[in-house]
């Protein structure tokens, strides 16, 4: 099982993650992203679900026209483990 960060462990790697903030409702990490219109903002959540599914952990999100909002959490550490910082990092290399 992953372990849950630090509080100062999980800023600390925010500091390197654009656009990625500190979700308290979420217990995990959150970013917003907007896109021209419907067709960019799914073909980008199909490419994070392809790299959820190869990384065998998956966002919370939704999806509304332009806009996809993605949380992170690892539910079965109770918060933020560095397979939540892996993915975020994966995520803004597909942006």
């Amino acid at each position: 099982m992953a372990e849950k960060l630090s509080s100062q462990e999980r800023d600390s790697a925010l500091r390197e993650l654009p656009g990625w903030r500190w979700d308290e409702a979420a217990n995990g990490i959150a970013r917003s992203f907007e896109f021209k219109d419907f067709s960019e903002a799914f073909a980008f959540m199909t490419r994070v679900a392809l790299a959820a599914e190869r990384a065998d952990h998956h966002p919370d999100w939704s999806n509304s026209w332009n806009k996809v909002e993605i949380a992170l959490t690892t539910h079965s550490a109770g918060g933020v483990t560095a397979k939540d910082i892996a993915l975020a990092r994966a995520i803004g290399g597909l942006a």
